[in-house]
């Protein structure tokens, strides 16, 4: 493994640099993110900007993760670990794979469960639309389109328009937002639309 090549590729929506862990809530809110995306991993012992500073206890850093991944997000998540040694210091990598049974939750630190994903560099709180489509995209049923004219029109809108919010749908059709919900979440899985979040906001492009 190029620890060299990794660092300058620098973080992103698959990798996250950690100095050392100080936090399971913190630790397990960054994997749950990378499990309900693409998979990620987390390099331990490196800055933010970079710079190798190894981990002192390789041991204690995997206790960490490992008591992170097992009791802090659910369903549970299975790190794997790889240490790379450079210029006399440890960096420790563990590999979080895309899961198949997602959403997984994180635990904060108000002992609630929250669901995360990532969007570039970062672990966000993913919205109800985002839970749903992650909870049915491992369903094997397939989605059941129906084209009625509330489809239709926001079809239309999206071929004149680049984009659009949830609430401007709603707003458009006068739909309740369970109603909104739904249609979105169904175009979504079915491919028709796609849906992107940002730090900022969430919104809907053509397939």
């Amino acid at each position: 493994m190029n620890i060299r090549r990794l660092i300058l590729e620098g973080e992103g929506v698959t990798q996250d640099f950690k100095k050392k862990i100080t936090s399971c809530e913190k630790i397990a809110k960054t994997m749950v993110s990378f499990a309900n995306n693409k998979g990620g991993r987390l390099l331990v012992g490196v800055s933010d900007d970079g710079t190798i500073s190894g981990v002192k206890s390789e041991d204690e850093e995997k206790y960490m993760i490992t008591r992170a991944a097992h009791f802090y997000c659910k369903p549970a998540l299975e790190p794997k670990f790889e240490e790379v040694y450079l210029d006399d210091k440890t960096v420790l990598v563990a590999e979080i794979n895309k899961s198949e049974m997602k959403p997984h939750y994180a635990l904060g630190e108000d002992k609630k469960w929250w669901v995360y994903i990532r969007v570039k560099d970062k672990s966000v709180l993913a919205s109800k639309i985002v839970i749903d489509v992650l909870k049915r995209e491992n369903n094997e049923h397939g989605v059941l389109l129906e084209y009625s004219s509330k489809e239709k029109a926001l079809l239309e809108y999206l071929n004149e328009h680049e984009r659009i919010t949830s609430l401007e749908y709603s707003q458009m059709l006068n739909l309740s937002r369970r109603r909104t919900h739904r249609i979105l979440v169904n175009l979504v899985l079915s491919g028709v639309i796609r849906l992107h979040t940002t730090e900022k906001e969430e919104y809907y492009t053509a397939s």
